[in-house]
């Protein structure tokens, strides 16, 4: 490289940085500071010590309530599962040829647990259990997998003071959890007697992911209207979603199509079948509040309570006028 082009490698870099500080000093109105109270809402991790612990309580009785409520419809009655994850046995099975993954056999710590079900369950309503709700049903599976007799209550102090089987199961690797150990990338065990053919031995439905998400370029849909003011306290929005919109919003197109069955069947398979049936919309709303199989299959669909009456009246109506997608 001659002398020139160096000289001008360097001023283009020089160039380019001051670009980016001039841009990082510009206002570009985006965002503002975040309050005391949005940062509480993102701040919700458990540590294995307890630390993040909320106040609250649950037994294990009050947490097969609210298991059989909003957790048995993908988890089985007694965590067994059906066509989703168990959540009870296995313990002492990792080791072994034929490892069983549950909360008993795998977790280390019970405020895993909780943490778990606290960002994540249930699905898709996650966040939507009190403090005390997600105390109770943490006891409750942890009494399914014989962890807790039945009459364990938790709450700050008694999870965090909880064995589980698998407490020392868990193996830093060296290179990547510590600064002290070898680098990982130099181990060559790996790389010996590898399989030379991969089998998939399990995935999630057809569609679910697609389902779930949506085409990604509906997320940024919104970026124009970002720095409007927002609308005053109390003031009606401006447009009803539509009962499409709905089901994004409520996660119904996880587990249904529009023209195709994932977990249940597709909406368009659920207007042919009530074409012209004027009961219909009674039926459909008892049928989604309540949860239940045997319709169209042995997966059952959990209660679904997100969706107030006038949306979820608004979904039945867009499923049985044939499920038009815009």
């Amino acid at each position: 490289m001659s002398r020139y082009d160096r000289f001008a490698g360097a001023a283009a870099a020089l160039a380019l940085i001051g670009i980016a500080l001039a841009a990082h000093a510009r206002d570009y109105g985006l965002g503002h500071p975040a309050s005391a109270q949005q940062i509480a809402g993102w701040d919700i991790d458990v540590r294995p010590d307890g630390t993040g612990l909320p106040d609250g309580q649950g037994s294990v009785a009050d947490g097969e309530q609210v298991y059989e409520a909003n957790c048995a419809a993908c988890h089985g009655t007694f965590g067994d599962s059906n066509e989703y994850i168990a959540l009870a046995g296995g313990v002492g099975s990792l080791a072994s040829g034929a490892p069983v993954r549950t909360v008993g056999s795998k977790l280390n710590y019970a405020t895993t647990l909780f943490d778990y079900i606290n960002r994540a369950m249930p699905f898709p309503h996650s966040k939507s259990l009190s403090a005390d709700e997600v105390y109770a049903v943490a006891a409750y599976v942890l009494n399914l997998n014989d962890i807790v007799p039945a009459d364990f209550v938790a709450n700050r102090q008694t999870l965090p003071a909880v064995k589980m089987p698998n407490r020392d199961g868990f193996k830093p690797f060296p290179g990547m959890m510590s600064v002290r150990g070898k680098p990982d990338v130099r181990n060559t065990a790996c790389m010996k007697d590898c399989e030379k053919a991969v089998a998939i031995t399990g995935q999630l439905p057809a569609g679910f992911v697609e389902g779930m998400y949506g085409d990604i370029r509906d997320n940024f849909r919104g970026l124009a209207t970002m720095n409007e003011a927002p609308p005053p306290a109390g003031a009606a929005p401006a447009g009803a979603p539509s009962g499409h919109a709905l089901t994004q919003q409520y996660g119904c197109v996880a587990c249904h199509g529009t023209d195709k069955a994932i977990v249940g069947p597709a909406f368009r398979d659920v207007a042919r079948k009530y074409q012209g049936d004027a009961t219909a919309t009674a039926h459909l709303t008892r049928k989604i509040r309540e949860g239940g199989s045997g319709v169209w299959g042995s997966v059952p669909m959990p209660p679904q309570t997100g969706p107030s009456d006038v949306e979820l009246t608004a979904i039945i109506q867009w499923v049985l006028a044939g499920a038009k997608t815009p």
